[in-house]
């Protein structure tokens, strides 16, 4: 009980300038501190210390809509689906990528050999 006070106070020193710092970093981040306490702290001790005093970040879920599915345009059927691809250039494939920056989305549009699953063309 008292390692794990111990681990509580340097975690909580730390946690007040860096409250979002995840268990595997902070455990890199505070070797030095541990040792210097003589204290012996593995990850996975690290992990179940915080764990059991609800201390562990949870990470913060960034979700975006990108599709529309309920659109009034045509949808195609997947006239490919039980083709089989045999040679490189029989069949090409298309998608699009949504790239988060800082300033927004960046869109990446990629068309893909089936057979080498080697990219043909981007834009």
């Amino acid at each position: 009980m008292e390692l794990e006070q111990q681990i509580l106070n340097i975690v909580g020193k730390r946690r007040r300038s860096l409250p979002r710092e995840g268990v595997r970093k902070l455990k890199k981040s505070l070797h030095d501190e541990f040792n210097k306490a003589s204290l012996k702290v593995g990850r996975d001790t690290l992990f179940n210390v915080l764990r059991k005093h609800n201390m562990p970040t949870l990470r913060k879920k960034y979700s975006s809509r990108t599709t529309n599915s309920l659109h009034r345009s045509h949808k195609y059927k997947n006239i490919i689906k039980d083709v089989e691809v045999t040679m490189p250039n029989q069949v090409w494939v298309s998608d699009t990528a949504y790239i988060r920056t800082v300033k927004g989305f960046c869109y990446l549009a990629l068309v893909t050999d089936m057979y080498s699953r080697k990219v043909v063309v981007i834009a």
